[in-house]
């Protein structure tokens, strides 16, 4: 048989990204740089993706103080760790049978789905949520993945379709794709902040309808990789959307717990809709989603989330638990989870350390966006090179990525180019992890502001 016959055709229709070619040209250099070729720089720095701790950022210790005395339960009877630590990894373990070891039940260790619903009841002020309701993920694109799995039929004709947000994390539209469903893009207005226009909506389904069966709505709120939050007024013109249309919702809020700026302030779509009353908080299906690997602590190797059905038919989600239980789930993810839900609170014996350090943190980020954004680049920053596109199209290159991939052969940065993460034609980007620790972010600033600078002037 032919070895191309074994691979899904689906599969093929995912798009290639540019940041791998330059994560490749990363690890070339990394090895030009140990067999001692001179650099202009000593060491290449990855921020090309949101990857906090393999850029320096410390882990809270809280975190792996808990986890480490669930593996290790020695831990817990000795004077090693404090005892705050020594009580919630006590209770942790009593939960789980006793050993990280484990096996969990394919919907979750049910005081994490207790814990999560506690937590969604304190976060929208009082809106009830139910532990039934709720299912626990390898992280929140898993749970996006799951709900794919199990909604989308690619043999149905004509094929699934789903709105989704450009810019935006690639893995949503490649999840799409080898699912057999097709992403409807809808483009998020970057000249006033990022704003989501439902005209740009009604545009987007009419053409969906053309070619497909449009079934759900898939938002980023916070913003990935844009960074803006909607207000309370999108956020109804949205719902209002979705009932009128009969469309599904899907709610990613994975960045709801790390806002920086003045004025920032996260509403889940879950309370509006809860807020906005009969007919639509009754009738709007909500699928949101969160993680611990994209939440405050970032831990991003430690897969954990949630997903949470509202208003689904029951029989969904007896279908949904079927497709679940082939999975099994790991614990450490899930023990992370619970403690980003149930932080320390003032009076406990590792408060001040843990409250120091997400204080400092959040000082820290704002300054470098300040930072950033006087260099003319932020979290998704445009690139002003348009007045040299034709060097790029002569070169048969993406603008963003001939722009990264020179950075990266300069200075040792990677970056990620926006091209990957899906624009509008002639707009260009590059997009950044800021948090990382402060000596790696102010390099990355310096190296940054130091090519740019140059860029500019050898192309101009």
């Amino acid at each position: 048989m032919s070895q191309h016959r074994l691979v899904n055709p689906l599969v093929r229709n995912i798009r290639a990204l540019k940041r791998v070619a330059l994560v490749r040209q990363s690890v070339r250099i990394e090895e030009e740089i140990k067999q001692g070729m001179k650099k202009p720089y000593n060491e290449v720095i990855d921020v090309s993706r949101d990857n906090p701790h393999a850029t320096g950022m410390k882990p809270m210790s809280f975190v792996r103080q808990v986890i480490a005395s669930c593996i290790y339960p020695e831990l817990i009877d000795s004077d090693k760790m404090p005892l705050d630590v020594r009580k919630r990894a006590k209770t942790l373990l009593e939960c789980i049978g006793g050993s990280v070891g484990c096996y969990s039940d394919t919907i979750g260790i049910p005081i994490m789905r207790d814990s999560v619903s506690d937590f969604l009841t304190r976060r929208d002020e009082g809106v009830p949520s139910a532990s039934g309701k709720i299912f626990i993920t390898h992280g929140s694109d898993h749970g996006f993945g799951l709900l794919l799995t199990m909604l989308v039929r690619g043999d149905r004709s004509p094929l699934v379709g789903v709105l989704t947000p450009v810019p935006s994390q690639d893995f949503g539209n490649a999840t799409l794709v080898a699912s057999g469903a097709t992403a409807v893009p809808y483009y998020l207005d970057g000249q006033q902040g990022w704003r989501l226009h439902t005209e740009e909506l009604q545009r987007a389904l009419r053409s969906a309808r053309e070619v497909c069966d449009p079934i759900a709505l898939y938002v980023i709120n916070p913003g990935d990789p844009t960074g803006h939050v909607q207000s309370r007024e999108s956020m109804e013109e949205i719902i209002r959307f979705v009932y009128e249309e009969k469309l599904l919702l899907f709610a990613n809020e994975d960045h709801q717990d790390i806002l920086i700026g003045e004025g920032c302030m996260f509403i889940s779509y879950k309370k509006v809709l809860a807020e906005m009353g009969s007919p639509f908080s009754d009738a709007v299906e909500l699928a949101s989603i969160h993680s611990a690997s994209k939440g405050f602590m970032g831990e991003g190797g430690l897969h954990g989330g949630y997903l949470e059905l509202v208003n689904f038919d029951p029989s969904v989600q007896i279908e949904f638990d079927r497709l679940i239980s082939l999975l099994v789930l790991p614990i450490i993810g899930q023990l992370a989870l619970e403690v980003m839900l149930n932080p320390l609170q003032p009076g406990e014996p590792s408060y001040e350390h843990y409250q120091e350090k997400w204080d400092w943190a959040e000082q820290l980020y704002g300054s470098w966006l300040t930072m950033a954004l006087n260099l003319c680049v932020c979290r998704f920053g445009r690139l002003r090179i348009t007045h040299v596109l034709v060097i790029f199209q002569e070169e048969e290159q993406l603008p963003d990525f001939f722009y990264c991939s020179r950075l990266l052969e300069q200075t040792g940065l990677c970056v990620c180019p926006g091209s990957d993460l899906g624009l509008p034609e002639g707009t260009y980007h590059i997009r950044l992890c800021i948090m990382t620790s402060v000596d790696t972010m102010e390099e990355v600033l310096r190296r940054l502001g130091k090519f740019h600078k140059q860029f500019m002037k050898d192309f101009s």
